[in-house]
Formats: structure tokens, C-alpha cells, sequence
């Protein structure tokens, strides 16, 4: 066994199910909390308590522990997901740690006792064991992240849809979010952080930009938040499962695959069949490549791909005083391939090494379970594995060896037992021929299932060619209205014209019907005498009551000609009364407001500056001269249609706009 350090100046929660159950609604933890900081002595402040899951989370928050120990991390957690709810929640210096192992943990009374931790039955008694083991580095941590960091940065609003309006909206909005991820990747160079950076552009700047941090959350120098136009989220990777990594990093008994050549390549591979490391190198020498490997366990078989066994790989062999291994004949390349398909490699090299590891795990895989079943749970079983194969004793003789150097073999009497037989070449021949029947089945369903996975990826794109099709006929259609609409557009604009043509001849009849009203009356026939005045209605202040009082005294038809004496002031509705009288022009003293000014521009009413304008008031009407009438008149027909026209170009300029958002 090996020697462990304690986990000194630092906090430890010990916890186990008091009563409930954690898919019930409300379990209770029995909790003893290790701390050992700030003490001179190796004394340990103890504090044991029962608490509910709710508090329990509130003082792994407040404290902060260094690890949360329990016998079985399903007493955290309902399932799976809720796991990794419950590990992405934990501070980011706490680490969950199951004492009694990985995927196959040990009863907790077999580990205590093992290492010497008291032990007893009632929760308390064993949340403190789990305590103090984790305090004694036993354990696995339950890990379901990557040390990778995803920052995104995105878009805090909607763009929704709209007009010539929306179109700014949505560019500052993309806008910031190409500022706050130009700041983002700053503070990342600063940190000297390794990141990859990938951005989605859209109009006037970015909708998302994604930064993949080799950190973890909290090595990065920015916090999730949201302001304003944009949001941060900062989110680890998740690994494909639950994993456990053990607190010390022992050096196991290890596989070694090796191929020698110009390039040589080694695997290790551990004693449960899971690759650990390979590497590959053509310039280090045999010193290099043997600490690199001892730096990563202690090798008890060297295999090869090749039978006989090279002498290059024969020297390793021996540097380590471990059992040999070579297939009875060559692997195929096929073989190879199909037996590290799993694992990640750079080359062929690496390939060839972590193919005789692999293949050196599966010709043994039989002979350690058996092994397995017969040691004790207190015996080193990788140990008593790597004397096995080295010297080719039975179990029981290197049990017994074991135990007469001083060791505790944890049996009472195996002088009795009976030795393994020895297999015969025949019988190894069989075996492996089994083996590779195996694996070949395997292969054929790793085939079957690809096949299944590209028929579905086939109905994949069928669906999506119909999902295309479907889209270009709904284009099609709207391509149909948008040619409909046109001419609907050009339509009534001819009648626009029409109407326009048969208003000017009407106005004209109306004009004609006024001189001779003008004739009739007295008051301009003295003045009128060159036919060149026409009557103003007078309107003191632009306001209803002001409008009230010239109807009453005097009235306004249409066509005729009003003078407002104070244009200041008038709202929407003022104006849109004084639209509804249809003046042949409307002289003004001083500027209208914005809304009235609209008003009588929809109106299509002309409104003309009073100011150099000869108007002579006659008792208690006006007359004006026609020739400045109909210069005014033009005068704002030609600024009308001037605005026309710029108004024409917005909204041409606002449907191209809205056309290339919905293109994009």
C-alpha cells in the first residue's frame, strides 16, 4: 500500500442519510465537520449536527468546504443529471469525494477498517468515518467537468421584428455585443488565458461570440451577468459521464505497450484494461523512455504486436523485471484498428503500442478476475497480480510468500489449497481463438451499428431536403403577393392621378363660381377693381374658440382663402378641424406646430408665411392680391413635392432595409 498525506489547514464534511430518503421530500443528513486550520497540534475541532438537505447546501455555501465525503454519492442525488446539478452548484474549490471508491465502491467498515478509521453502524458514526478518510486522502473525487470554460456572450434583448426604427435598434444591439466581446477577449490575452474564439456575425456587429477557455470558472477574469443590450453566461464543459479521479496519484501496477522503431511509441495501459497515457518520440533515448514510463506506474507486463517478442522491447522487459507478452502471430492491421477505436492517437505508432497493451489486457483479463475473487480485500490485489505473473506462481503461493515477509494475506489456512493448473498451448490456443471470435462479433456490431446510424443520418437529410422544399414554395408564394401588391400599388396610383386631374377641374369651376359671388357683393366690387383681390377669412389665434368665432361671424367654405393672425399653438385636433373646412391656402403669422403642420400636409393644404404678403382689410373682411395667392400656392407645392420626394426615398430606402434583415 501506499503512504498518504492528510489533507492539512482545511475543512471536511463528512455526511450520511439520517432518516428518508433522498427521492423523498424531506431527508436528514447526520453531518460531522472535520476542521483542521489554525491548529498548532494534530488535534481536529470536531462539530456534529443533524441537518436537512436545504441547510446542509447553506453551510457548504457559507463554509466552503474542501471536500463533502460520503460512502455513496446517490445519497447527494436522485440520479444522474441530479449529480451534475449538484457537482456544477458546489463551490468551485469543494470537491464531492466517494471514500469507498470508484464505480464499484467497497462497504465502508472494509475501508475503515483498513486504514484504521473507527468505525460504527449509526449515521453519525459514519458520516465521522468518511470524514476522516477523505481527511486521509482515501477516495475517489466524483468529477463531471472538464478544466474547459465556455463564455458566451450574446444578445440581452430581443431584436424583434420592425421598421426603419427596429433596423438602428438592432444594429447598436449587435453593436454591443461586439464591444462586450472585444472586452471579453482582452481580459482573457491579460490573464494569459488559452481560449479559442468563434463569433456569429449579424447586422451592425455580432449576435454571439463563444470563447472556449482552457481554465475553470474561476481562473477567468469575468462574471456572468446582464446589462442592458447583452448578457455574459459562463458555463463548464460537461464530460461524457461521471468520472472519479483518485485524491492520490498512486503509481498502480501498469500494461506497457511498446513499438519500437525510428519512432517509438509507448501505451500503459492499467491492470483494469483503461488506457492511461501514450506518448511517442524520435529522439529520446531507453534512459527517457523508461522514466517517462515510471513516472506513470510500475510496469508488470511489456507487450508487443509482433511474436517473437523484439529484442528492443525484450530490453524494457527486463529493466522492469516484468512478465512478457506477444501474440501468437502478427496483429492485422484490421485488428488493430478495431481494438483502439476508442482511444485517441496521433499516429500509427501509437497505434501499434496501444494494440499490444490492449490486446496483452484481453489474453489476461480472465486470469485477474480470478486472481481478484481470491485476495483478500485487505491484500494489495494489483501486487499480488504483478508477483503472479512475474514469477508464475498460484495465487495462494504468493499469498502465503506475502504473508511470510510480514504482509496480512487476510486468510487463516491456505496451506490446503490447491494450485492453479497450468493450461496447456492447445487450451491457450482455444482461449485466444475465443477472444478473437469475440471481438470480431463485437466488430460486426459496431458495424450493424453504424449502419443504423447512417440510415438515420440518410432520413436525417430527407427530412431536410422536404423541410427546404417547403421553404422555397412558401418564398414562392410571397414572391407571388409581393408582384400582386405592386400592382394593386400601381393601380391606385393611376387613380390617385385621376382624382388629382378631376380636383383640378373642380377647383377651377369653384374658382370661377367665386368671382362671380365676389361680383355680387359691394364691399369688393369698389375695391376689386382690376379682378386681381381675392377675400381672406380672418382667424385671430389657431385655436377652437378662435376658429368658433370666425364660422359664426363670417363662415369658411371650401376654397377659400384663412389667415391665421397667430399660427402658434394648435394641436392635431385644431388643425385637423381646420383640414376639415378643405381652405384653398392657409396664411400664417408666426410658425405652426409640428403636429399641425403634418395635419395640414396630409391634407394636401397649402400653408404659406403671411409675412410680404398685401393683404388690405375691408370692415370686417380681407382681400388679398391673387397673383401673391397663387405664388404662394406654388411656392408650397413645389416645397410639397420636394418632401414627396424625400419621403418617397425613405420609404424606399426602409423596404430595402426590412428586405435584407429578412434575407439575412
Amino acid at each position: 500500500m501506499n503512504d498518504r498525506t492528510s489533507a492539512l489547514d482545511s475543512v471536511v464534511f463528512g455526511v450520511d442519510i439520517q432518516s428518508g430518503d433522498v427521492r423523498g421530500d424531506a431527508p436528514s443528513y447526520a453531518l460531522v465537520v472535520l476542521d483542521t486550520r489554525d491548529t498548532e497540534s494534530d488535534e481536529v475541532r470536531i462539530e456534529r449536527d443533524v441537518v436537512s438537505f436545504r441547510k446542509l447546501r447553506r453551510l457548504i455555501e457559507r463554509d466552503e468546504p474542501a471536500i463533502v465525503a460520503t460512502d455513496n454519492m446517490y445519497e447527494l442525488a436522485t440520479d444522474k443529471d441530479d449529480l451534475v446539478r449538484f457537482l456544477r452548484w458546489l463551490p468551485h474549490e469543494t470537491r464531492l469525494v466517494q471514500v469507498t471508491g470508484a464505480e464499484r465502491p467497497e462497504p465502508l467498515s472494509r475501508v475503515a477498517s483498513r486504514h484504521g478509521v473507527p468505525y460504527g453502524k449509526k449515521p453519525m458514526k459514519e458520516a465521522e468515518a468518511a470524514a476522516r478518510l477523505a481527511l486521509a486522502n482515501v477516495g475517489h473525487e466524483v468529477v463531471a467537468f472538464e478544466n474547459t470554460t465556455t463564455v458566451k456572450v450574446s444578445r440581452g434583448r430581443s431584436t424583434g421584428k420592425g421598421g426603419w426604427s427596429q433596423d438602428r435598434y438592432t444594429r447598436r444591439i449587435h453593436g454591443s455585443v461586439k464591444q462586450q466581446s472585444r472586452e471579453v477577449e482582452a481580459a482573457l490575452k491579460e490573464a494569459n488565458l488559452d481560449f479559442e474564439h468563434d463569433v456569429t456575425e449579424k447586422y451592425g456587429g455580432y449576435s454571439q461570440a463563444l470563447f472556449t477557455v482552457e481554465g475553470r470558472p474561476q481562473d477567468i477574469p469575468v462574471s456572468s451577468r446582464r446589462s442592458g443590450d447583452t448578457r455574459i453566461e459562463i458555463e463548464r464543459e460537461r464530460r461524457d459521464g461521471i468520472e472519479f479521479e483518485p485524491l492520490v496519484k498512486r503509481r498502480d501496477r501498469v500494461i506497457v505497450g511498446i513499438d519500437p522503431g525510428t519512432t517509438t511509441a509507448v501505451a500503459v495501459v492499467g491492470l483494469n484494461g483503461r488506457v492511461l497515457d501514450v506518448h511517442s518520440t524520435r529522439t529520446a533515448d531507453t534512459a527517457t523512455i523508461i522514466e517517462w514510463l515510471i513516472e506513470r506506474g510500475r510496469p508488470s507486463l511489456v507487450a508487443a504486436d509482433v511474436t517473437p517478442m523484439p529484442e528492443t522491447v525484450e530490453k524494457f522487459r527486463r529493466s522492469f523485471d516484468a512478465a512478457g507478452w506477444a501474440p501468437p502471430s502478427d496483429i492485422p492491421v484490421d485488428e488493430k484498428l478495431h481494438r483502439t477505436r476508442e482511444v485517441n492517437y496521433e499516429n500509427d505508432h501509437e497505434r501499434d503500442a496501444l494494440a499490444a497493451a490492449l490486446f496483452a489486457f484481453d489474453a489476461h483479463e480472465d486470469q485477474f478476475d480470478r486472481i481478484s475473487r481470491k485476495v483478500p480485500a485487505d491484500v494489495d490485489r494489483e501486487e499480488v497480480i504483478s508477483r503472479v505473473l512475474t514469477s508464475e506462481e498460484s495465487v495462494e503461493a504468493v499469498l502465503r510468500e506475502m504473508n511470510d515477509d510480514g504482509g496480512d494475506t487476510g486468510t487463516d489456512d491456505t496451506d490446503d489449497a490447491p494450485e492453479q493448473p497450468e493450461i496447456s498451448p492447445e487450451e491457450r490456443q482455444i482461449r485466444d481463438l475465443k477472444s478473437r471470435v469475440n471481438r470480431l462479433e463485437s466488430h460486426v456490431e459496431d458495424l450493424n451499428e453504424t449502419l443504423d446510424e447512417k440510415n438515420e443520418t440518410i432520413e436525417e437529410y430527407k427530412k431536410e431536403l422536404s423541410d427546404a422544399r417547403r421553404e422555397e414554395r412558401r418564398e414562392a408564394r410571397e414572391r407571388r403577393e409581393v408582384n400582386r401588391l405592386e400592382r394593386e400599388n400601381g393601380r391606385l396610383e393611376r387613380k390617385v392621378e385621376s382624382l388629382e386631374a378631376e380636383n383640378e377641374e373642380l377647383t377651377e369651376k369653384l374658382d370661377r363660381l367665386k368671382s362671380l359671388w365676389k361680383l355680387d357683393h359691394s364691399n369688393f366690387a369698389d375695391v376689386n377693381t382690376d379682378g386681381n383681390l381675392v377675400p381672406v377669412k380672418i382667424v385671430e389665434q389657431f385655436t377652437n374658440g378662435a376658429l368658433d368665432h370666425t364660422v359664426e361671424e363670417y363662415g369658411i367654405a371650401a376654397g377659400d382663402v384663412v389667415y391665421l393672425r397667430d399660427a402658434s399653438g394648435a394641436g392635431r385636433t385644431t388643425a385637423e378641424r381646420l383640414a376639415e373646412f378643405d381652405p384653398r391656402v392657409v396664411l400664417r403669422s408666426g410658425n405652426l406646430s409640428d403636429a399641425a403642420d403634418e395635419v395640414l400636409y396630409e391634407a394636401e393644404i397649402p400653408v404659406a408665411p403671411a409675412d410680404g404678403m398685401t393683404i388690405q382689410e375691408i370692415d370686417e373682411l380681407a382681400v388679398a392680391r391673387e397673383s401673391e395667392i397663387q405664388a404662394a400656392i406654388d411656392d408650397w407645392e413645389r416645397r410639397v413635392e420636394e418632401r414627396r420626394k424625400e419621403d418617397r426615398k425613405s420609404m424606399v430606402d426602409q423596404i430595402i432595409s426590412e428586405h435584407r434583415a429578412e434575407k439575412r
